[in-house]
């Protein structure tokens, strides 16, 4: 059992170091989502093709890409700021999720489909910043 002064001490440690690590988490799923987002200008093609193939969307124009590589640019530079946390945290989370869950069939055949694995600790890494959402405060308005 803890007496007070020492559970004091592990909360300020706890307070001091907690918002750099939600921070290292929202720049590091931001470099993963920015340069998905990059993807859909520099190669529209390849965004139709994982419409198609992942989700079943098929037919997707460039110009179609370019809007939405421009919406989730906007989103995750909100997110990169910590801005409107519920909103953008979890709309990030809710499209990592989606799209963790749709490559399913690459996982049933994990040793030709390595980097597919990546995805979940980034999950991981989403939810947890999503559930602390309200302590990351660091570099954030």
């Amino acid at each position: 059992m803890l007496n007070a002064t020492t559970e004091a001490t592990y909360e300020q440690v706890l307070r001091a170091k907690l918002p750099w690590a939600l921070l290292a988490l929202r720049v590091g799923i931001f470099i993963v989502m920015f340069v998905w987002a990059l993807d859909k200008f520099v190669n529209p093609g390849h965004t139709a093709a994982v419409f198609e193939g992942f989700y079943g969307i098929g037919g997707l124009s460039a110009t179609i890409a370019t809007v939405l590589g421009a919406v989730q640019v906007v989103l995750c530079l909100a997110f990169l700021l910590g801005l409107w946390k519920t909103i953008t945290y979890g709309i990030i989370l809710i499209l990592h999720g989606l799209s963790t869950l749709s490559s399913f069939p690459q996982y049933l055949d994990a040793f030709n489909n390595l980097l597919f694995f990546a995805a979940w600790p980034m999950l991981a890494a989403c939810i947890a910043l999503f559930i602390l959402r309200e302590y990351d405060t660091k570099l954030s308005f």
